[in-house]
């Protein structure tokens, strides 16, 4: 069944109306009056709406029933990735979210090839969340993963997350992801992989220095795209809901 995101509150035997946005899927996909969608919105239930009406510019839902859908790993994994150019850094967001990340902070650090202003950089933003909504309605995920501001590598470190296990991906410390030593009740992570190559010598210390720990994922240098979806599915995998 098609699903879709609406950025609102959701109630049983109540209309909407659609955001434009799903309104041209709806009519892409040439849906037809009491046909059957789902719509989501981030609280972890699954709507089930009947199409009321339609036309061109609107589409009119009624919602028949709800379901409380939990799709989450038992890990919370929070990604910190350099920005890297082009659509790398739409496929690292897309396919973190098919497998699990919570939350996505973008980070310009000193190898990082994209650089942004202010008005680009939230521009990108809205893009990249929008990447992850849309990765959210393929997945079937009814918890939406935000997407941070744009920060830089220091202002990154000076606001970490708290209660959380620091891990960063290094081509130097050769400790190996499968004999990292995990903590039984630890589930809330925050990964950080670097740029093309990777973190600077000064930047991996400085990381070091606020509890990062250093990993591998073996002996072959990996793409920056690459790398992400390795280490969260080799997280999944080990600890997780794989």
């Amino acid at each position: 069944m098609a699903r879709f995101f609406v950025p609102f509150v959701l109630n049983i035997d109540t209309l909407y109306s659609l955001p434009d946005e799903v309104v041209r899927h709806v009519m892409v996909r040439r849906f037809k009056q009491d046909e059957i969608i789902e719509l989501f919105n981030g609280d972890g239930f699954v709507y089930q709406a009947i199409i009321t009406s339609l036309s061109k510019r609107s589409v009119e839902v009624l919602i028949t029933q709800s379901e409380k859908i939990n799709n989450e790993s038992n890990l919370h994994i929070g990604l910190a990735q350099s920005i890297s150019s082009g659509e790398r850094m739409d496929f690292t967001l897309q396919k973190c979210v098919e497998l699990g990340v919570n939350e996505f902070w973008p980070i310009q650090t000193q190898r990082s090839i994209v650089q942004l202003d202010e008005k680009r950089a939230q521009k990108r933003v809205m893009r990249w969340q929008d990447i992850v909504v849309s990765a959210c309605e393929q997945s079937g995920r009814t918890t939406v993963p935000i997407v941070h501001p744009i920060t830089t590598f220091e202002l990154f470190l000076k606001h970490l997350p708290q209660q959380t296990k620091h891990i960063m991906l290094s081509v130097v410390k050769k400790q190996s992801l499968k004999n990292y030593s995990k903590e039984l009740d630890q589930n809330s992570w925050c990964l950080l992989v670097g740029p093309e190559g990777g973190l600077t010598e000064l930047e991996e210390q400085q990381a070091m220095d606020k509890g990062f720990e250093p990993v591998t994922l073996g002996p072959r240098v990996l793409r920056t795209e690459t790398a992400a979806i390795a280490a969260v599915s080799a997280m999944q995998t080990l600890w997780g809901d794989f």
